[in-house]
């Protein structure tokens, strides 16, 4: 209940750029609890945390390339374009 209280409350406030890294934090903290707990990682066989530790390993590392790539992006609008790509079957519509 209080990993939800905190998602909620955290949804609410404008941190700007900030807000994805407080929400992945905050999702990372609720996995780790689940995974420690609820599926008993933190009784089972040194191979099988070893496991896990990697799989949160390479998932640190595919978040930080996305985050990265994200970085590199222009975030600002022109004017009169479109970040969406038009449908496919348009070309059928213009006449």
């Amino acid at each position: 209940m209080l990993g939800t209280y905190i998602t909620v409350k955290a949804a609410f406030v404008d941190l700007g750029r900030m807000n994805i890294v407080i929400a992945l934090g905050i999702a990372s903290i609720k996995a780790t609890l689940v995974v420690l707990y609820f599926m008993h990682a933190r009784y089972s066989p040194k191979r099988t945390q070893l496991v896990i530790v990697c799989s949160v390993f390479w998932l640190a590392i595919m978040l930080a390339l996305t985050l990265a790539d994200y970085n590199t992006r222009s975030h600002e609008m022109q004017p009169g374009v479109s970040r969406l790509a038009p449908p496919a079957a348009s070309h059928f519509l213009s006449a």
